[in-house]
């Protein structure tokens, strides 16, 4: 996680919470934040809609910090310092998150986990969604679960009653503009004062349309001028239904979006989710990733295809270098000494082997096949020279070590400065330099005992000819 100095505060309040009392949430944790000696700016925001009409319910604050150099605590220290103060705030879910270093889908809201259902009909998502979030939510990997297809969205619908309105003298659109005047915040036009320009919006006073019941107020002027309550024509119905449905490929859809706990990484989420779906779901229904766990997974993946094109280029060139397909598999035992290394090395200083450390493992896949190299071809112009396969490769690595180290010491300290993060947001990249560094020293010990041990097996046959060609003669 690179320090960013950015932080962010999701919070997502029940079904039906008013934008007023989402905002007086979102000020308490405004109040919270702003004690905060490291911050620089805060936005805060109540019902984001950026790309249209934001759900009344959730907002978020972000937090600008000031750069590392300036605070003592890090982004993650006041993260971590954060989030038991927002939950003591208990009346929304809120999650402090924090931006991932790779990223390139900012509308999952800094969650990293996304995962998507698709059902061939909305029956089959809503029969499973409940039991596929229950597993989620209980999870350790998971600090917090979100969806975004919610179906206990409290609504109320307004039903006309057209039969008692007709008998009354009154038609539909007398009752809709009544109700759009009451409660629509309708703007009529604008008037200037003090060369300022000011709005003017009709609606109904606070006090006078918080209550479902405040309907019963209302009149109706009729076509023969006589009021008439708006109870005796309109039925108010309560009933609960999805704000919004998604598709996602052409296909009904719902968004799982979780926040991971300490100590858990992307590629964790990912597993437990699909794990959570092949227990829950049935053939039915289908899954696939968005946001930054696809960014995730399509880099896993890539990085993969390259790191075994890199082995072929590599044996390949080696191949027309050496007009030999042995000499190459030589060398190329360098490759698994030097991913052992790469691998403890990142194991000891507790890194993960992610894309950054799948970088360093590729560029070790270059670096560690020079060692191979020098020590392959001296001892090839030695057994030229008539010397046994034994003794040219032993002469080759007590010679070329000069070579080897100078090589190889050079290049672990150009690599240095990545592995201890000097510079502005380096943090990221700390897994490529122990890889690499680890990688070159494991691989630099034991290419001098390895190397000319496999040398001397593969090329038995070859100094046995030289020797009878020698004792012939």
């Amino acid at each position: 996680m690179e320090d960013k100095s950015s932080i962010r505060i999701q919070m997502t309040a029940p079904e039906g919470t008013s934008y007023e009392m989402m905002d007086r949430y979102v000020l308490e944790v405004l109040k919270m934040v702003d004690t905060l000696p490291e911050k620089r700016a805060i936005i805060a925001v109540t019902a984001p809609g950026f790309s249209g009409s934001g759900a009344s319910n959730s907002g978020f604050v972000s937090i600008n910090l000031k750069q590392p150099e300036d605070r003592v605590r890090t982004q993650d220290e006041l993260a971590k310092y954060l989030m038991p103060k927002i939950s003591q705030l208990n009346y929304a879910r809120s999650l402090v998150t924090q931006e991932q270093t790779i990223s390139t889908d900012r509308r999952s809201g800094g969650l990293p986990v996304q995962f998507v259902i698709q059902a061939p009909n909305f029956d089959d998502l809503k029969r499973v969604l409940p039991k596929f979030m229950e597993e989620a939510a209980k999870n350790p990997a998971f600090a917090m679960t979100d969806l975004d297809l919610k179906f206990n969205k409290p609504e109320l619908r307004l039903e006309i009653d057209r039969e008692r309105a007709r008998k009354l003298n009154l038609n539909v659109r007398d009752i809709a503009e009544t109700l759009q005047l009451y409660y629509a915040g309708q703007r009529y036009g604008y008037f200037i004062k003090d060369s300022k320009q000011y709005e003017v919006i009709g609606e109904a006073a606070r006090i006078y349309r918080d209550d479902p019941r405040d309907l019963a107020s209302l009149y109706v002027r009729n076509s023969l001028g006589e009021l008439i309550p708006m109870s005796n024509v309109v039925k108010l119905i309560e009933q609960s239904s999805p704000p919004q449905l998604y598709r996602f490929n052409r296909y009904l859809s719902a968004t799982v979006s979780a926040g991971l706990n300490p100590g858990y990484t992307i590629g964790q989420g990912i597993e437990v989710m699909e794990e959570i779906s092949r227990n829950v779901l049935d053939e039915s229904f289908q899954t696939a990733l968005t946001g930054t766990s696809k960014d995730f997974k399509e880099s896993s993946g890539g990085v993969m295809f390259a790191f075994i094109l890199a082995l072929a280029l590599v044996y390949l060139t080696l191949a027309a270098q050496f007009e030999s397909f042995f000499d190459p598999l030589i060398i190329m035992f360098t490759v698994p000494l030097a991913l052992v290394g790469a691998l403890l090395s990142l194991w000891w200083f507790g890194h993960t082997l992610n894309i950054f450390s799948q970088i360093g493992i590729i560029v070790l896949v270059g670096i560690v096949t020079k060692n191979g190299i020098l020590i392959v071809e001296f001892a090839n112009q030695k057994m030229e020279e008539g010397m046994g396969a034994y003794e040219a490769a032993i002469e080759s690595a007590t010679l070329r070590l000069r070579p080897i180290l100078m090589t190889s010491i050079a290049t672990i300290l150009g690599v240095l400065p990545i592995a201890l993060a000097l510079g502005a947001a380096s943090t990221s990249r700390i897994p490529m330099g122990v890889a690499i560094i680890g990688g070159l020293s494991f691989s630099l010990i034991l290419t001098l005992y390895v190397i000319p041990a496999i040398y001397t097996f593969f090329n038995r046959k070859k100094s046995v000819k030289h020797e009878s060609i020698a004792v012939a003669e």
